[in-house]
Order: structure tokens, then C-alpha cells, then sequence
């Protein structure tokens, strides 16, 4: 191991499948019926991960940041995909998420390189951009995912404040504000924590490759906030966009699909 970089063997990612067989074991003893999911998991995270390392570095070799919006665009068009399957009680809810992921990756890439906090070279945009999509991608999952539970939970008191002659805008205020707490809060609990109960990725990688630690630190501090503010970004427009589909233009109840 060299003093700015690390370098793991294949023999050394196969000794890890040590700690993959404990849990295979945890879960054939506990009888919790997980181990093709384990195995699955393990299978398709080595393929996935080699596929995607292997585009990684042909984009940096090329150095191109158009193969760069490329990628961040595909990442979009997955997550967005991947998240509808949590939103399923939320009528044509792939669009916003479409939104709401691309808004949150190109505002939050474009402030960073504005503000000169990274370069606009694909070695920076790449993991950052990869690290935006995927929280975005979950937070605006579990955002919808809360708002068609709340929206069918509370559908009578929904048409009883319709009734009454409010708008849907207002009868389903209180949906959106539990569903956008519901998708932000887990990066704000995870964010609290930092340093005291666990060590994020970025500061563990970089510690392990020989950075010094206060650069580590600075480097995961600002990481962190990045994520927090494309966090709710995705969580805000996924929300704003998708709660009037299931509303008329007549602000009609819509019949909620079942889950």
C-alpha cells in the first residue's frame, strides 16, 4: 500500500466472501429464507460494479464530460425507474421522479463546480454525480412511497376538506409535508451521527488509502452537505409533481391505486 493509493488484489475481494458466508449462515440458521437474496446481492453488486469500472475508466481515459452527462443521464433514467417500483400507489409518478432526479443532479453538480468547490473534470463528476442520484434516488422513493400511503390512509378526510371547499393544494398539505419528512430525515439522522456512531464511506476510503485524516475530513463534510441539499431537492419536486395525480382538475379525489 502506497502512501496515496491502495491497491486490492483479486485474492483479497475473494477472502472478503468470508464475512458474506456469516451472513448466509445467520440466515440459514435463523431460517429467514434470505440466502438466495444474499447470494443474488453478491452476484449482481460484483458484476454491476466491474461493468461500471470498466466505463469509469474509459470515460477517464477519454476525459470527455459529454460521456460524463451521459452517464449521469442513464443513472437518472435507472434510479427514476428503480424508484417507481416503491411508488406504486402513486398514479404516473415516473415523471416527476424523472424531474426530480435530473433537477437534483444538474443543480447540485452545476453549484459545486460553480461555487469552485470541484473541477468540471469527470474524475470529480463522476462519483459525486453517482452519489447525488443515488440518494436522490431514495429519498425521492421513500417520499412517494409515504405520500400514496398517506393520501389513501387519509382519503375521507382528504374529501371531507374538498368538501368543504379547499383547494387539493391544501387538502393534501399535511400528506406532503409527512412524505417529505419521511424522505429527508434518514440522510439528516445519518448526518448527525457522522464521526460519533460511524464513519461515512468516503472518509473510510480515503483513510485507507493514506489521506491525511483532516483532508478526509473536509472532503466528507462537504460531500455530506452536497448529499443534503440534493436530498431535498429530489424529495421536494418528486412531491410537488406527483400529489396532483391524484387529484382531478376539478380538485377531485382520484380513486388511489391499491398497493
Amino acid at each position: 500500500m502506497g502512501a496515496l493509493g491502495i491497491e486490492v488484489t483479486i485474492g483479497e475481494v475473494i477472502a472478503s466472501l468470508a464475512l458474506v458466508t456469516i451472513a448466509v449462515a445467520v440466515s440459514f440458521w435463523r431460517r429467514t429464507g434470505l440466502e438466495g437474496d444474499i447470494a443474488v446481492a453478491v452476484v449482481r453488486s460484483a458484476i454491476q460494479l466491474i461493468a461500471i469500472g470498466y466505463v469509469i475508466q474509459a470515460i477517464f481515459d477519454s476525459d470527455s464530460l459529454l460521456l460524463v452527462f451521459a452517464l449521469i443521464a442513464v443513472m437518472v433514467v435507472f434510479g427514476a425507474f428503480t424508484a417507481r417500483q416503491r411508488a406504486k400507489r402513486v398514479p404516473k409518478a415516473l415523471g416527476p421522479l424523472l424531474i426530480a432526479l435530473g433537477v437534483a443532479g444538474a443543480t447540485t453538480l452545476g453549484l459545486v463546480v460553480a461555487l469552485g468547490i470541484f473541477e468540471p473534470e469527470p474524475r470529480y463528476l463522476v462519483p459525486v454525480g453517482g452519489m447525488v442520484i443515488g440518494n436522490s434516488m431514495t429519498a425521492a422513493a421513500v417520499a412517494l412511497n409515504r405520500l400514496g400511503d398517506e393520501i389513501g390512509d387519509r382519503a375521507r378526510e382528504i374529501e371531507a376538506t374538498l368538501a368543504l371547499g379547499a383547494s387539493s393544494t391544501v387538502a393534501a398539505a399535511p400528506s406532503l409535508r409527512r412524505a417529505l419528512r419521511s424522505g429527508t430525515i434518514a440522510l439528516v439522522d445519518s448526518t448527525k451521527t457522522t464521526g460519533l456512531i460511524f464513519f461515512p464511506g468516503t472518509m473510510v476510503g480515503m483513510l485507507i488509502a493514506g489521506a491525511d485524516p483532516v483532508d478526509a475530513v473536509r472532503l466528507q463534510l462537504v460531500l455530506l452537505w452536497v448529499l443534503l441539499g440534493s436530498v431535498a431537492i429530489s424529495a421536494l419536486i418528486a412531491t410537488t409533481l406527483a400529489y396532483r395525480g391524484f387529484f382531478t382538475a376539478a380538485h377531485q379525489l382520484r380513486e388511489p391505486p391499491q398497493p
